[in-house]
This record gives structure tokens, sequence and C-alpha cells, in this order.
């Protein structure tokens, strides 16, 4: 394996999807700008199989978190389906400047990209785009910041960065939608995956990640202490 193939985390496993924690910075394809990508790694990931597994859907480079892949073609399909009809529940947090007055909303804006050329990823709103709906509650508030659980019902490209920023409180970190400074809090916590009509819907979920367990621990999470505490003890231990 090469210095650049960092293979990481299985969330879960089986015959049709595994669910990865894609850590912040590595992009789910190749880019023209280089650094780590998933496609490196995806060799790791057969457990057997004859073909390695592919990205179900995307996630920016600098967003964390849950990333399903389908293990062969059909696979791919019946997830590819599931995602283009928004029938899989995709659940993010988010740390943001300001915040919300209200304790829960949704953003209802419709997006099209900010540029004709087709290989732009920038977005904006437009009343002639796509139409497009965040659900988000707030889970944490403090100082100048709030802690933000977003629920995408669609699925259009930078969605929840340009949606929060519309609102007036970007999300911290985004360096293209809002202040920049420091690293995306934007993360994938769970994915509720209905791949199977006769069992229950398939939930999986990551943990957060290192840069942003301070800020949300400040902010009340629990989760994001109990993981500071493990990482201080392991420290302490090596």
């Amino acid at each position: 394996m090469g210095p650049t193939q960092i293979v990481p985390p299985l969330l879960y496993r089986d015959a049709l999807m595994l669910v990865i924690d894609k850590p912040a910075g590595m992009a789910v394809h190749p880019s023209p700008g280089g650094g780590p990508s998933l496609t490196a790694s995806l060799d790791a990931l057969r457990f057997g199989l004859p073909r390695r597994p592919e990205a179900a859907h995307r996630l920016d480079r600098e967003t964390s978190g849950c990333l399903a892949l389908g293990r062969h073609r059909q696979a791919l399909a019946r997830l590819g389906k599931l995602f283009s009809e928004n029938k899989v529940e995709k659940v993010y947090w988010a740390v943001v400047e300001g915040g919300p007055d209200a304790q829960e909303g949704e953003i209802d804006l419709p997006l099209g990209p900010r540029s004709p050329d087709p290989k732009s990823w920038l977005m904006k709103v437009d009343p002639a785009g796509q139409p497009s709906l965040t659900r988000w509650r707030v889970l944490g508030r403090g100082e100048g910041e709030t802690w933000l659980e977003l629920r995408p019902v669609t699925g259009r490209t930078h969605q929840l960065r340009v949606h929060c920023a519309a609102q007036g409180w970007p999300i911290l970190g985004d360096r293209i939608y809002g202040s920049g400074g420091g690293r995306l809090q934007l993360h994938a916590r769970s994915l509720t995956v209905p791949l199977h009509p006769k069992k229950p819907a398939i939930r999986v979920e990551a943990p957060p990640p290192p840069h942003m367990l301070d800020r949300l621990a400040a902010l009340g999470c629990e989760a994001a202490s109990d993981s500071s505490a493990d990482m201080r003890a392991g420290s302490a231990a090596s």
C-alpha cells in the first residue's frame, strides 16, 4: 500500500453495501489538484469479491463521515436509485457562525450553478434552479456559534453549505461560502438506508472527527466529550 493509500474505518458491511467513515481531506474521486482520494484505497475494501466497491453518492473533500459504497454493479445500481429518489435519510452535524433564533425549521431555496462552465461545482441560490430543501434543528448553542443537525431532503451539490450561508449562518471553515479559517465543521453523522425491501432500514453512525471534537464538546455534545477523553487517554498511554 502506497503512502497516500489510507483505508478509511469500516462502519458497516453486508453482501451489498459498505459504509465507511471518510476522513476530512480525502476526496471521493481523484482531482486535478492531487491529494489523497478514496479511489486509491478501494482495492483494500473488496473483502474477497473480484470487483472493488464504488461510492454510491458524494461527500465533499473536506466533509467527514458516512459514505456508502456498492460492492458490485447490481448493488451500486440499487443504492444509486435510492439516493436519486431521496429515499436515504442523511443526517449531518455542522457548527455554524452565529445561528438561527428558532430551535428548528427548514430552508426551501432553489439552487443552481454559479457559472455556465460545466466543470464548475460552485452553487448559488437561484430562483430558476432546482428545488432544494434542508431541515435543521439546533443541538447546542455557544458564544457566536451553533451546533446544528442538518437533514437534506434533496441532494444538491453543496446544498447544506449554500443553504446555511444564505441564512446568514455559514458553516465554520467554509472557504467558498463562508469566511474560511480552520477546517470545515461539517460531518456526515448518519445514513439510514432502506436497502432490503422486507427488512428494517440500515442505520449507520460515524463518530465526530478529531478536528470537530473541541467545538462540539464546548457546545454540549457528549459523543465529542467522550471521544476527546478517549483520545487523551490513548495519548497518555502511548
